[in-house]
């Protein structure tokens, strides 16, 4: 964690539906006047499109699992390093993943490859960081401790898997079975590095859809905001102010069911996120005015 150089972050795995807190992040960022720097945690995958495929071949033939949930599939030291190196002196080198044809043809590179490594903007006032291990503790890795706000993004899992096959055969060209087979593969690594990131997050955005999803693998329409529930949670460690108060009056619909939990209308997650991540940042952004040497 950096008073200078605060981290927000945002985790959730693929299909999470992390998009939609990315834009409510953004509007609060123009609203204050926020020179962020972006980060994609898909950016530090160690392999690109065809090395993985390369590589899940070599692990279907050992008999062996992995995954690009799991720390072998991703170069979370040198992303730890970004992270230590910004919070110190605000600044980092990162690169980005080309995930559509129209990305990458801009560019005149395949799609599902890397960009060069490049170093961040200067005189950012902090670094946004969305993808699947904000939250990652393991042995030797350590992302949790260099944030300075953390959200989760945490669908139930019917509704995870439909929004990753509706994502994936829509926008990316894969199979519905492809996509089907890459979410049993991931199931271990899921529930060991991927679940345990939620008890360390400030506060979760958890939507449950209102529709049956029963048999996620035939639905193929994601359930509409009117369709869903958002139950937000602020663990007990958070370090933003539950106002409950606020969200009851501000938010139509909203209840309390539980003394850290609050449920929002589909409708209402974005302002929701909003009103509960604003203040936070606000005081991020007075702490690092305040820290900061007299010109």
């Amino acid at each position: 964690m950096s008073v200078l150089h605060p981290i927000v972050g945002i985790t959730g795995s693929s299909g999470a539906g992390t998009s939609t807190a990315v834009k409510a992040f953004m509007r609060i960022f123009e609203q204050l006047h926020v020179k962020a720097a972006f980060v994609e945690g898909d950016a530090f995958h160690a392999y690109d499109r065809e090395q993985l495929r390369r590589t899940l071949e070599r692990a279907r033939i050992r008999g062996e699992n992995f995954s690009l949930f799991g720390p072998s599939g991703n170069l979370l030291e040198r992303l730890e390093q970004l992270l230590r190196e910004y919070g110190d002196s605000g600044t980092g080198t990162v690169r980005h993943y080309l995930h559509l044809d129209s990305e990458a043809e801009a560019l005149g590179q395949p799609v599902g490859t890397f960009t060069p490594w490049e170093r961040l903007p200067e005189d950012t006032h902090l670094l946004f960081y969305e993808g699947l291990h904000g939250g990652y503790v393991g042995e030797d890795v350590n992302i949790a401790r260099h944030m300075d706000l953390l959200v989760g993004v945490v669908p139930v899992i019917n509704l995870e898997w439909i929004q990753k096959i509706r994502r994936d055969t829509a926008e990316r060209g894969y199979l519905a079975e492809e996509v089907r087979r890459t979410i049993l593969r991931r199931m271990p690594d899921y529930v060991d590095h991927i679940v345990p990131q939620y008890s360390r997050t400030d506060v979760n955005f958890q939507r449950v859809p209102l529709v049956d999803t029963s048999n996620p693998l035939e639905v193929r329409e994601i359930p509409s905001p009117e369709e869903s529930l958002v139950v937000i949670h602020f663990n007990e460690h958070s370090r933003v102010r539950a106002d409950f108060d606020l969200l009851l009056s501000e938010l139509p619909g909203a209840f309390q069911s539980h003394a850290q939990t609050v449920v929002v209308p589909g409708l209402q997650q974005e302002r929701a996120l909003e009103l509960i991540v604003k203040p936070m940042v606000v005081d991020l952004l007075a702490r690092r005015d305040s820290a900061r040497p007299a010109a």
